[in-house]
């Protein structure tokens, strides 16, 4: 009986971010990333936003490792959770195992993990199947590609990737590579979906130079330029640009400085003598000579861009004349809060770049011709497409089909949806609970935590605590119930509501025969008698919180 290839995406399939694929044959598991998704406003308090792998702990025995494709975070930054409860090795080339080790060695993991560094074309043995990377073109030094054999023949994956002939790092698109794989016949195609609604081509990351000096050679005072902390091409041309103009670069932000200096010693960066400089040393030189690299594209809040933004930065603030280059596209989910950033940059004087704007940043994913031409190359017998929001998977299925792959042969999945193939066929089977993992802290949530569900009642409508004080004997109020508010009503109004609200409650425990304090049943009585009055008298339900005091 011929074997079945099942996919199982656990993350990056109907959104932008949170990327995780497991692949399953028989007794063994391939899992192929394992990323964050930043949280978007109404996720309140959190954090992180994570995968959920109750699928793979099901079957931890069957799991055979982890291949990252590359060191962005929405691909290894649910690493140290997922490995906290799923240990197995992890599999990375160059840069991306660097960066993998700062991220596990901040939360205390790295001399647990079996973190394996390999090469491009280095067979990766994991049970009965066999996976190898291949260097694609990204925003990222060390973008990789993935081969995995199997039973049933070629799963190939592209990783985040496009097609540019002049990289800042690493070479051209290696068509030979791809070409030799496609000779073996493509089983399966995973293919990157983010640009898949953009016509024509993507620029190559060169373009962004001439950009760059213009705006480093032509501002009046400092320049500061945010991007991701990982997109190191970009402050390696920050670098060089500075250096024509003279001008001396310091790094702020914890994650950038991190990176930065990995990057350094693994000679991805390779500064000019002199330009680049802590910040404690370039911090007095006249504006004109400065440069600062930091990170904030996205409007995270502990970010050094959006402290800066909000004057709450230690040791830097805006000077009027300062231009700021935010080299980004936005996330979805992100426009508010950037736009925030961007307008309290604008209020304290600073002149900033952006996408709408200027030429500040090029994307590092195909558009339509790319992908076209790497399904013209590759032929796969089936095809997946990955990485993006549903509309990006559709449109990603219509040129696959367009490119002669059979239309019953392209399937668009969301996260949890299992597909399953054999040499003859292919369809959906189950579907497995596959929702958001919020991480807060130290802590995981699910969606339905009761943390969670409080903290948006809380926000909604506010809360009313309620202090009853009751004679422990009898259960008898010693006292009216005091009742604070925070949230709820105007502090004018909420002074006559509550002290009614206050009388109800006190009627309505005065009115129960005297027993010994029950508190259990005298917290729900007073939580019933206060929703159902406030209701009343506001259409609104805060948050009520009985506290108890006995005498």
């Amino acid at each position: 009986m011929a074997p079945t290839l099942r996919v199982v995406p656990l993350g990056g399939l109907g959104e932008i971010g949170k990327n995780m694929l497991a692949l399953e044959v028989g007794e063994d598991i391939v899992v192929i990333d394992a990323g964050v998704m930043f949280p978007e406003e109404d996720m309140l308090g959190v954090d992180l936003v994570i995968p959920d792998i109750s699928y793979l702990l099901q079957r931890k025995e069957k799991v055979r490792g982890i291949l990252i494709t590359h060191g962005h975070e929405d691909h290894t930054g649910a690493l140290p959770y997922v490995l906290n409860r799923l240990p197995t090795p992890v599999y990375a080339v160059g840069l991306a195992h660097g960066l993998i080790g700062l991220k596990l060695k901040e939360h205390g993991l790295l001399s647990q993990v079996r973190l394996h560094k390999v090469e491009p074309g280095q067979p990766v043995r994991l049970g009965r199947l066999k996976a190898e990377f291949f260097p694609v073109c990204h925003s990222i030094p060390d973008a990789m590609g993935l081969v995995v054999e199997t039973p049933l023949g070629l799963v190939f994956h592209t990783g985040d990737f496009k097609i540019d002939h002049t990289p800042v790092h690493g070479g051209p698109t290696d068509f030979s590579i791809l070409a030799s794989y496609a000779r073996r016949g493509i089983f399966l195609m995973f293919s990157d979906s983010t640009y898949a609604e953009t016509p024509g081509y993507t620029p190559s990351e060169r373009v962004l130079n001439e950009s760059l000096d213009h705006i480093i050679g032509e501002a009046p005072g400092r320049v500061m330029v945010a991007t991701f902390a990982s997109l190191i091409s970009r402050v390696q041309q920050v670098l060089d640009a500075a250096a024509k103009h003279k001008r001396k670069v310091a790094v702020v932000g914890r994650s950038m400085v991190e990176n930065v200096q990995l990057a350094l010693k693994m000679g991805y960066l390779k500064p000019k003598h002199g330009v680049l400089q802590p910040w404690a040393q370039i911090r007095n030189l006249p504006p004109h000579q400065v440069v600062i690299v930091t990170t904030g594209t996205q409007g995270e809040p502990t970010s050094a861009l959006v402290r800066i933004a909000n004057r709450d930065h230690r040791e830097i603030e805006v000077i009027p004349g300062d231009t700021i280059v935010m080299s980004a596209s936005p996330i979805p989910g992100n426009e508010t809060v950037i736009s925030r950033t961007i307008d309290n940059l604008c209020r304290q004087g600073a002149r900033v770049l952006y996408h709408r704007n200027a030429l500040v940043h090029v994307h590092g994913h195909a558009a339509q011709e790319e992908l076209k031409l790497m399904l013209r190359l590759m032929r796969p017998k089936y095809f997946v497409p990955v990485h993006g929001e549903y509309r990006h998977l559709v449109a990603h299925a219509q040129l696959a089909v367009q490119m002669g792959v059979a239309p019953e042969n392209a399937f668009v999945l969301e996260n949890g949806d299992v597909l399953e193939l054999t040499p003859e066929g292919g369809r959906k089977g189950e579907r497995i609970p596959c929702g958001h993992i919020y991480v807060d802290g130290l802590r995981l949530w699910e969606p339905e935590s009761v943390v969670l569900r409080d903290r948006h009642l809380l926000s909604r409508d506010g809360v009313v605590v309620a202090v009853v004080t009751v004679d422990k004997n009898t259960g008898r109020l010693v006292r009216p119930p005091e009742l604070v508010s925070s949230g709820f009503a105007d502090p004018h109004e909420a002074q006559d509501l509550l002290s009614q609200a206050s009388r109800a409650l006190q009627e309505a425990l005065d009115s129960r025969r005297a027993i010994p304090t029950e508190w259990g049943y005298l917290s729900a009585k007073a939580k019933e008698v206060l929703e159902e009055f406030l209701y009343q008298k506001t259409r609104r339900r805060p948050m009520v919180l009985p506290v108890a005091i006995t005498v």
